[in-house]
């Protein structure tokens, strides 16, 4: 009798012999590309004594080329393996009886094989690294054009206004770009970052899930709102997540958080794939630091304030009214009116008053674990969490996305970066996130992963033009570019870096011409981890990876579409054959003052409305030649001009088609804030906590 031995057993397949008959049961045999086919299967001597019970992989392709099937999908590999299972027996309480100790060395064999295979297959899984800076101007970064001596001299001044360019210094993010592949045409699918976000992570057009508005609110605005992505879109990381990636996302979120409680968590990043989140479920406002001047709906609040304001006085003026006798009214309306007043001011202040502590906060996973967050901290915490992801997950296929604060707006900069910059605040900031993406691509490096870690760079939309006070502007510089963050039609809005690096697969230092779109990465990082792009939805963007490995000559998109909101302010069309790109403007913001290159009287250009210009018939530019949209084309100046414009109509026609009604989620009954619904640490109202520890010691 011998001890009890693991309760392992295993299976052999029946697979054809080499003239097209069974094998005999308990045979080894390499079977390549053969079906194992379900039902009665020949078991090792090995095993005999065990109860037969059928394979959790009857039924699957073994030839390595990943073809999915209800129960399991094969990792992709470029040779074809033997079928050898191993599997934990239900019945665990089984011994091996009277079994020759040279059959524990097949049992050993098996489990050695088996976990070659594992290995194997996730050794052909690139790691994937995505960093997105937040309202980053494609102009403030060194390897495209914002060109700086080691010294900080710049090479080349380029003023626009009050901007002063070419005086930041990115060497670690032009690093990148030198060590792989850069995209000068790369276009987010949205102006501004909630629906930009929506896009990049499900490779959709943000109104397909109803993250648009017609009007009013275009981004979330509260933490407590019903608003988000919806649970029915696919990201790319619960795809990778199915495929065996570890997946985190550290930094920003802003796609929701709750919908009915403030526990079930249907926005959360962890019901969109991720199995680890750290960061801020909302985004930067000016409301964050304290004492900062409003941004959250500051129009509404001001709008509230002085009503409560003038409903006071109203008030106010009665009550001394009825005092000196001039006024013949009851006490009891004058306190009926003073309590309604009061209960109007205590209905709009909950929310208003208390901006940074609901909506500047930090969270681990499903716990609040800084309300209201401490800006001069959060950066060091951010990066010490991203590198803790990449330590911790080495040794499997991970994805990490990395979603920057920087550089948006109130621009929290560490002291160590103040003043560094020859740009004031905002490029003090953009110093300090290229400092950042220089140690998260160090820690790749310091952990042997650099060759085998797929990384890209990029920012959701263009530079914030109109972000400024009195000290001057605030925002990014979208180079040449014309407009910028929150219109959708202008390239400065939508124009943003695209920087990817793969050592030994991606070509270093090769630049590519071609329109690309944010939402391109979902099929580009569904296809790098073994993933199916989903088939029951309209799917926007299209993998990069024939272009970026030199395959494709030409980017897959014909003709890109470009909104505000729900609405299409133009449409552009690559002529392959030509290599003319042609852009078709439908409506454009009108700028304030008449002239400037942005509405510098509000804080965003509207999409519709008196605030834009609707083109009958449609400005046309060439971006092939006028990539700064300064000479509109006409039927006089260009003979296509009309050959153009129509073809450009029919594919809109034909765009319009894919589209169908869907729940909006940013009506104002989700975007309001709810009590109910606000993340808190500790019992509400009374949400404080502190997280301890300096993360520049963790």
């Amino acid at each position: 009798m011998f001890p009890a031995a693991p309760s392992l057993w295993v299976r052999l397949p029946p697979v054809g012999s080499p003239r097209g008959r069974k094998a005999r049961s308990g045979r080894l045999y390499s079977g390549k590309g053969r079906e194992a086919r379900p039902g009665r299967q020949g078991l090792s001597p090995l095993i005999q004594p065990f109860r037969e019970r059928p394979t959790e992989v009857a039924g699957l392709v073994t030839d390595g080329v990943g073809r999915r099937y209800p129960d399991k999908t094969l990792a992709r590999s470029s040779f074809p393996r033997p079928v050898l299972v191993c599997e934990q027996s239900e019945q665990r309480d089984q011994r091996l009886d009277a079994i020759p100790w040279d059959s524990l060395w097949v049992l050993l064999l098996c489990l050695l094989l088996r976990t070659s295979e594992l290995q194997a297959a996730n050794a052909l899984k690139p790691n994937i690294l995505l960093i997105m800076a937040d309202d980053l101007g494609i102009g403030d970064l060194g390897c495209y054009g914002n060109d700086t001596l080691s010294a900080g001299i710049p090479v080349s001044t380029v003023l626009t206004g009050m901007f002063v360019c070419g005086l930041l210094r990115t060497p670690n993010i032009d690093r990148l770009a030198e060590e792989g592949v850069k995209l000068t045409q790369h276009l987010a699918a949205a102006p501004v970052c909630t629906p930009s976000r929506s896009s990049f992570l499900t490779g959709r057009h943000s109104f397909r899930s109803g993250m648009e508005a017609d009007d009013g609110y275009r981004v979330l605005q509260w933490n407590g709102g019903s608003g988000g992505l919806p649970a029915n879109e696919t990201t790319f990381a619960r795809i990778l997540q199915q495929q065996g990636y570890a997946t985190g996302l550290i930094g920003k979120w802003h796609q929701g958080v709750n919908c009915e409680s403030c526990t079930d968590h249907c926005h959360h990043p962890l019901n969109h794939g991720f199995d680890y989140f750290y960061g801020m479920p909302f985004t930067l406002v000016n409301d964050c630091r304290p004492g900062g001047s409003p941004e959250l709906d500051a129009v509404t609040r001001a709008r509230l304030r002085l009503y409560t304001q003038m409903a006071a006085l109203g008030v106010l003026t009665v009550a001394v009214g009825k005092t000196c006798g001039l006024i013949s009214v009851s006490w009891k309306v004058v306190l009926g009116a003073a309590g309604l007043v009061f209960l109007f001011f205590v209905t709009w202040y909950a929310s208003f008053g208390f901006v940074r502590r609901w909506n500047c906060i930090l969270m681990r996973n499903h716990d609040v674990t800084e309300q209201p967050m401490v800006l001069e901290t959060t950066a060091g915490r951010m990066l010490h969490e991203a590198v803790s992801y990449i330590e911790r997950n080495k040794h499997r296929p991970f994805l990490l996305f990395v979603s920057l604060l920087h550089v948006h707006i109130p621009l929290a900069t560490t002291k160590h970066f103040l003043g560094k910059s020859q740009h004031g605040l905002y490029g003090d900031n953009v110093e300090e996130m290229d400092w950042l993406v220089g140690e998260i691509l160090k820690a790749v490096e310091v952990n042997g992963l650099k060759n085998t870690t797929f990384t890209y760079f990029t920012s959701d939309h263009g530079g914030h033009l109109e972000a400024r006070d009195e000290h001057g502007q605030l925002g990014g510089w979208n180079g040449i570019f014309r407009g910028g963050k929150g219109m959708g039609g202008w390239e400065g809005g939508i124009r943003v870096p695209g920087i990817f690096r793969w050592p030994g697969v991606l070509p270093a230092g090769r630049v590519i011409h071609e329109p690309t779109s944010l939402m391109d990465v979902f099929p580009t990082v569904v296809q790098l981890g073994g993933g199916d792009v989903p088939q029951d939805r309209v799917i926007d963007g299209r993998s990069l990876v024939p272009l970026l490995r030199g395959t494709a000559e030409h980017s897959a998109h014909e003709f890109l579409f470009h909104y505000c909101g729900k609405y299409l302010h133009a449409a552009r069309w690559h002529e392959k054959d030509s290599g003319r790109l042609w852009k078709v403007h439908y409506m454009t913001p009108r700028f304030h003052p008449e002239g400037a290159g942005a509405c510098y009287d509000r804080r965003l250009c509207p999409c519709s409305g008196d605030g834009v210009t609707q083109h009958s018939p449609p400005l046309l530019f060439d971006l092939s030649r006028d990539p700064s949209e300064a000479r509109p084309l006409s039927p006089g100046s260009e003979p296509w001009y009309h050959v153009v414009v129509a073809r450009v109509g029919e594919a809109v026609k034909q765009h319009r088609r894919t589209l169908s009604p869907v729940p909006p989620q940013f009506s104002l009954s989700n975007i309001i804030w709810k009590p109910w619904l606000q993340p808190c640490c500790g019992t509400f109202p009374l949400c404080a906590c502190r997280q301890d520890g300096d993360p520049s010691e963790t």
